[in-house]
């Protein structure tokens, strides 16, 4: 294992490195020599800019390792194809598995980086067919990328979002079948303001979770919101000039909440 901080030097924004994987994962270091559970996801498992994330509340109340295998930026794409975080995971008793974003993968119309899903590295000849009026060359995010298609507001959109939908199904219908232990799949909606990154442009819905059902011991489903559209900004910590990304995050309430929705289904698994 490897170990540092990120420059702001807080607790809350270490990050650590575990052998086989090269994604970076909410740190401290944890202990995998005893039996633990995993837990797996992107931002909100990360737990940015709050001290205590769900695992960490989790690992409190179970009197039981959590492993934080969340990862900042990371969508399907990371979680689905890397064997090392799949190696993580099957060392492991439990599993909790936050269902990814949809965008955050390579599919029929664009590539993304393998670790930082949020880029778009380029558009497929299939795209540029598609959308012969866009010009793609200072697209750098795929919110960005996706706000730009959905605007047109034409049946277009509509193929972009099908194609996301199925690859997002395929990749953790796969992925699910790949994890030894039982998996507590939790489908996280966050509220946030409309204006940031105009909202989710292609949403998990009940029909994609529907069929992934049969591969999970069970699936949590919640609703919180962003401490950017609730009262809890003041009690997350962030530096100067970090406010907007602090809006975008999960606040400590909102942890708690998720930690106590787990809780139930985890000690079943026991």
């Amino acid at each position: 294992m490897s170990y540092h901080q990120t420059a702001s030097g807080r607790p809350e924004d270490a990050v650590c490195q575990y052998a086989g994987s090269k994604l970076w994962f909410r740190g401290p270091e944890c202990a995998l020599d005893r039996p633990y559970v995993a837990c797996v996801g992107g931002d909100e498992t990360f737990g940015r800019f709050v001290e205590r994330p769900f695992p960490a509340i989790l690992e409190a109340k179970l009197n039981k390792t959590c492993a934080n295998f969340g990862s900042l930026f990371c969508g399907v794409e990371a979680i689905s194809r890397g064997q090392g975080l799949l190696d993580l995971v099957n060392g492991s008793q439990q599993c909790v598995l936050q269902a990814p974003d949809v965008p955050g993968q390579s599919n029929l119309f664009y590539r993304v980086h393998p670790r930082r899903n949020d880029r778009f590295l380029e558009p497929t000849k299939e795209l540029l067919d598609l959308y012969p009026d866009v010009d793609f060359t200072e697209v750098h995010f795929v919110r960005h990328l996706l706000g730009r298609l959905r605007v047109k507001d034409d049946a277009r959109f509509d193929i972009i979002a099908q194609e996301l939908r199925a690859a997002w199904i395929r990749s953790l219908r796969s992925l699910l079948g790949r994890i030894d232990p039982p998996v507590v799949l939790l489908w996280l909606r966050v509220r946030r303001h409309q204006s940031l990154e105009g909202g989710d442009p292609v949403p998990i819905d009940a029909a994609m979770i529907d069929q992934l059902r049969p591969l999970c011991a069970s699936v949590v489903e919640m609703s919180v919101c962003a401490s950017g559209v609730s009262d809890e900004l003041e009690d997350v910590l962030f530096g100067t000039l970090q406010q907007p990304m602090a809006e975008y995050v999960i606040g400590p309430s909102a942890h708690k909440v998720i930690a106590d929705a787990l809780l139930p289904p985890i000690r079943d698994l026991n």
